[in-house]
């Protein structure tokens, strides 16, 4: 496991002191949980951007499905004759 220092300024001082005495956990806990779930954020949010990049290059391509295809399967959910999801015809 590595080491790092950071500098924090005293208001995030006084609350991460605060959050590690309210959960019994050290500071260096408290920094190593609230890092790692930015991390996942970051690394999620990274994800969705480079789908929408596929997606856009795709509608580019002409790769799309009718607005009316779409409806009409969203209004069979749940219906006895529940569509399949419409493809692109390309």
């Amino acid at each position: 496991m590595g080491v790092t220092t950071v500098r924090l300024q005293a208001e995030v001082e006084q609350h991460l002191e605060a959050i590690a005495g309210r959960l019994h956990r050290s500071k260096g806990w408290v920094i190593n949980q609230a890092l790692s779930e930015y991390i996942e954020k970051q690394q999620r949010e990274q994800k969705r951007w480079q789908q929408t990049l596929e997606a856009m290059e795709s509608a580019a391509q002409g790769k799309v499905v009718d607005a009316s295809e779409v409806h009409g399967w969203l209004n069979s959910w749940g219906t006895e004759n529940e569509q399949d999801a419409p493809r692109s015809g390309k």
